[in-house]
C-alpha cells in the first residue's frame, strides 16, 4: 500500500517514534486500581511489567507490539516505578517462555474489548469508502479518521 501521502506522525501510527512524552505517560501509561489488580496477579516481577507494558502500549499505540521487550526505557521505568519493582531491566525477561507474551496479549484483549483487525476489516473498508464519497476527505483526512 502506497503511503508516501502520510505526515511523519501519520507513518509512524502503531509504533514508538520516540519516547512518550510526560503528559503522555501520565495519560496512557497510568495504572489504575483495575490494571493494578490484572497486573499483580502475575507471579513474577518481569511478568508483572510485561503484563503492564502491553496493557498500556495497546492503548496508545493501538495495537500489541510485537516484541514488548522493545518499549522505550521512559516507559518500562514509569510503569515498574508504578509497581515498585526496583529493576525495570527485568522486562528483557519478559516472554522468554514460549506463549506467555501472546497469552497475556490475549487475556488483555479480551478484557478490554479489543478485536482482532482481521476481523473488522472489510467493516473499516465499508466505512473509509462511504465516508471518502460523502466528506470529500483526502488520504491524511482519511488516515486519522481510521486512526482514530
Amino acid at each position: 500500500m502506497a503511503v508516501e501521502f502520510l505526515s511523519g506522525e501519520q507513518a509512524g501510527y502503531g509504533a514508538f517514534v520516540g519516547a512518550p512524552s510526560r503528559t503522555e505517560l501520565e495519560r496512557y501509561f497510568f495504572l489504575d486500581d483495575a490494571d493494578l489488580e490484572a497486573v499483580q496477579a502475575k507471579r513474577r516481577a518481569h511478568n508483572r511489567l510485561g503484563y503492564a507494558v502491553q496493557l498500556t502500549s495497546v492503548r496508545y499505540l493501538g495495537r500489541f507490539m510485537p516484541d514488548p521487550r522493545q518499549v522505550p526505557a521512559e516507559v518500562a521505568e514509569y510503569l515498574a516505578e508504578q509497581l515498585e519493582i526496583a529493576d525495570p531491566s527485568c522486562l528483557k525477561e519478559y516472554g522468554e517462555r514460549d506463549g506467555t507474551a501472546r497469552s497475556h496479549a490475549g487475556e488483555i484483549q479480551e478484557a478490554g474489548g479489543w478485536r482482532d483487525f482481521a476481523e473488522v476489516s472489510a467493516e473499516l473498508s465499508q466505512w473509509l469508502d462511504a465516508r471518502a464519497w460523502t466528506t470529500g476527505d483526502g488520504p491524511k483526512a482519511l488516515f486519522d479518521a481510521a486512526a482514530g
